[in-house]
């Protein structure tokens, strides 16, 4: 797990892109925010756009879940693939960042940012984080920064004032958002973590289970998530890719997919935007809270 196992573990485990020739075409893939089917859809269409527009063609890539994401993040054949910003920071796999999301949604404020709502169920007594303590919390993987690390360091300073663990029960690994929305629905944990993003794109397409959830809480802003390629995709490819995710927004075929995925625009970003991650990371680490409990 990214709160007790070093980074440095994750990068000499982790078999690297250059370690393996790429044999066929370079892979697409949003299985991210591929919220519904015609979430999927529309950033495929906007993919391809991109992708037209940088003279380089990619092969869109189904990947549903619960396959692992960090199979699907250390593959040699990566061209322009969603990926959290944590396990970018922590070298999980050695990949090129392109572009990161800017959310069209108020809270973004314009940035290639986001963050994570605390849910419950919107018929529990709960009213508060504080409401929840002594209760039941899930997390998705230790490797996610929004359902894993923006928690335990929204809940570091309640942990640190208590000095004991927070919940009577904790369900980890759940690994997808929608498993986090599920369970707070089933009743199986209490409150747990979505990204806020992930969030809204849910309510817009499946307004039916939004309606049966509650925020309570939510964290701080931090580095959005990205599309990222492998370090086999040339340069001029990586730097054309770049190009057109940055004017991505000015083209025609902008403003419907936009519209469709909640989307203001992409714009280009490096591994050293993801260093807060790590930072948020390294302050749980140093207070003894390895693990959101």
């Amino acid at each position: 797990m990214a709160g007790s196992w070093p980074a440095a573990c994750w990068r000499r485990t982790a078999k690297t892109a250059r370690d393996h020739p790429v044999s066929g075409p370079f892979i697409a893939n949003a299985r991210m925010y591929a919220v519904a089917p015609e979430a999927e859809a529309a950033w495929q269409i906007l993919i391809a756009h991109s992708a037209e527009d940088a003279g380089i063609a990619l092969h869109y890539e189904a990947y549903p879940a619960p396959r692992p994401l960090e199979a699907l993040w250390r593959r040699p054949d990566l061209g322009m693939v969603q990926m959290c910003g944590y396990p970018i920071a922590l070298g999980m796999a050695e990949v090129i960042p392109i572009a990161a999301i800017v959310p069209a949604l108020p809270w973004a404020g314009g940035r290639p940012a986001y963050r994570t709502d605390l849910i419950v169920r919107a018929d529990s007594p709960f009213r508060t984080l504080a409401d929840t303590f002594g209760h039941r919390l899930g997390w998705t993987v230790a490797h996610s920064h929004s359902g894993f690390n923006a928690l335990r360091h929204h809940l570091l300073a309640h942990f640190t004032a208590r000095g004991a663990p927070l919940y009577a029960s904790v369900a980890a690994n759940l690994v997808t958002a929608r498993k986090v929305l599920d369970s707070v629905l089933d009743g199986s944990i209490d409150i747990g973590p979505l990204d806020a993003y992930w969030h809204a794109l849910i309510a817009m397409y499946r307004p039916e289970l939004a309606s049966c959830i509650r925020v309570v809480d939510s964290t701080a802003l931090a580095p959005a998530p990205a599309f990222v390629a492998a370090p086999s995709l040339p340069e001029a490819s990586v730097a054309a890719l770049k190009a057109a995710c940055a004017r991505a927004h000015r083209q025609p075929w902008f403003r419907p997919l936009g519209e469709a995925l909640l989307l203001e625009r992409l714009l280009p970003v490096t591994h050293a935007g993801y260093a807060p991650t790590r930072a948020w990371e390294q302050e749980a680490i140093a207070a003894f809270y390895p693990l959101p409990a």
